[in-house]
């Protein structure tokens, strides 16, 4: 079956499959997050699907590749599967517009061992600025390994720095089947999928009306399973997808979440750039007594963000213009502020970064999800979430754990002046936030980036 949304359904109406708390892990950290997933690809015996928007060419990404090839080594009939996005695969860092991009360590690892591992590359737009792969969850066997996380250093606390985010181990053959179903039916099979592992990679130009016909079919498609009634000890798991602005059951559910709140909504985003919709329905609940908790990553704690003393790009404008976002936010919400009803807290740690995203919802509901919450993952980038439903509160621990260690690390905003301002910002910063304003640039600028 696959899930729809109609005008009138109930959250409660949505099919799910079935979970076994018992099999539902919650890791807190980072390296946790790298030490089991090394751990999963290791004990592999079936197959392995690896989903991320990027594996990068260093050190974490190689430990990572060489333990893809080790298990394929070991289990020559053990399926192993990458996708990561076409066009971000194919570049560098931003700022080096030299580099090969990490395909040209895809093309090392094939030559080194041949016919063992293909790497595809999904192009959800014509241009990477326009919609990019942003599928979370990963298959090893059985095992549904869901994080926003990429893979690098960064993500994987290989070095002195981590960019925190969520990690949860969900072992549920229903599930993962679902999931690797719809990888294998609509992109590995899709005519606008292809290897990034060849010596001869075909060009984008040449895949642009095959893009445009699998954009389609994303946008249409969700993952197909057959649901379950759920015991008093299960709680259900419904996976979510969503493209585009139109039909996005994903985004839908997003919004019914809030609307149907009852008592209290948590909800981490990274960016705080809200779409105008959702901003709207956190507005109401606010008016009808609901408490909502808002978890935001200070401008420092972004991956866009440069230290005043370093070489300025445009891109490190973006969390200083996040930051006048939610000053305008707190202005308009002061008094829920005052009142007790809104929290908003700031998350920052030494010089990690915070790519933490989710809801939770009234003690029952929570959605793990790679979605920034923001208008790219509203209208661009292919997304998916797990809507967890636990009306007898099997998780609660779990999710009071991964909550006081979100929280650990924040501060809370009481007024506008506990936010920098416009005149403290380093000159650079404020030459253009001018000029965007002045053409008013930025309401397009919040659309795509």
């Amino acid at each position: 079956m696959t899930p729809r949304f109609s005008r009138n359904a109930s959250l409660q109406s949505l099919p799910k499959i079935a979970h076994d708390p018992l099999h539902f892990k919650t890791l807190l950290s980072a390296e946790e997050y790298r030490i089991a997933l090394l751990q999963l690809i290791a004990e592999a015996k079936t197959r392995i699907y690896l989903v991320a928007l990027y594996l990068e060419d260093d050190q974490a990404g190689r430990s990572i590749m060489d333990a893809l090839y080790t298990a394929k080594q070991r289990y020559p009939e053990l399926e192993v599967v990458v996708l990561v996005d076409w066009h971000r695969a194919q570049r560098g860092l931003i700022g080096d517009e030299q580099a090969q991009g990490n395909a040209a360590m895809y093309r090392e690892y094939a030559q080194r061992y041949p016919d063992l591992i293909t790497f595809y590359g999904v192009p959800v737009s014509n241009r990477e600025l326009f919609g990019v792969l942003h599928l979370k969850g990963s298959i090893v066997d059985d095992n549904v390994i869901y994080s926003g996380a990429s893979i690098n250093n960064i993500y994987l606390a290989q070095q002195q720095r981590y960019r925190f985010d969520r990690y949860h181990l969900i072992d549920n053959a229903r599930l993962a089947n679902a999931m690797v179903d719809y990888v294998e039916q609509y992109l590995v099979n899709s005519e606008a999928v292809s290897s990034l592992s060849t010596n001869r990679p075909v060009s984008t130009r040449s895949l642009k009306p095959a893009i445009r016909r699998l954009r389609l079919s994303l946008q249409r498609e969700q993952y197909s399973y057959h649901p379950q009634q759920c015991a008093e000890s299960e709680v259900g798991i419904t996976p979510l997808l969503g493209l585009g602005r139109r039909q996005n059951l994903l985004n839908k559910t997003i919004r019914q979440l809030v609307i149907k709140a009852k008592h209290q909504i948590t909800l981490c985003t990274p960016y705080f750039n809200p779409p105008g919709s959702l901003s709207r329905e956190i507005s109401k609940a606010l008016k009808h007594g609901v408490k909502v908790k808002l978890i935001v990553g200070d401008k420092t704690a972004s991956d866009f963000y440069s230290k005043p003393d370093e070489n300025f790009k445009v891109i490190h404008a973006l969390p200083y213009l996040y930051e006048l976002n939610l000053t305008k936010f707190v202005k308009r919400q002061l008094k829920y502020i005052n009142s007790g009803l809104l929290s908003i807290h700031l998350w920052s740690h030494q010089d990690n970064s915070f790519h933490v995203k989710g809801l939770w919802v009234d003690e029952r509901y929570s959605l793990l999800t790679g979605n920034n919450l923001n208008p790219r993952a509203w209208n661009l980038d292919l997304e998916n979430g797990l809507l967890i439903d636990d009306p007898n509160g099997l998780l609660n621990e779990q999710k009071q754990l991964e909550l006081n260690n979100i929280l650990a690390h924040t501060k809370l905003v009481h007024c506008v002046a506990d936010l920098d301002s416009l005149a403290n910002y380093p000159l650079p910063v404020k030459r253009l936030l001018k000029r965007i304003n002045r053409v008013r640039a930025d309401r397009l600028l919040k659309q795509i980036l």
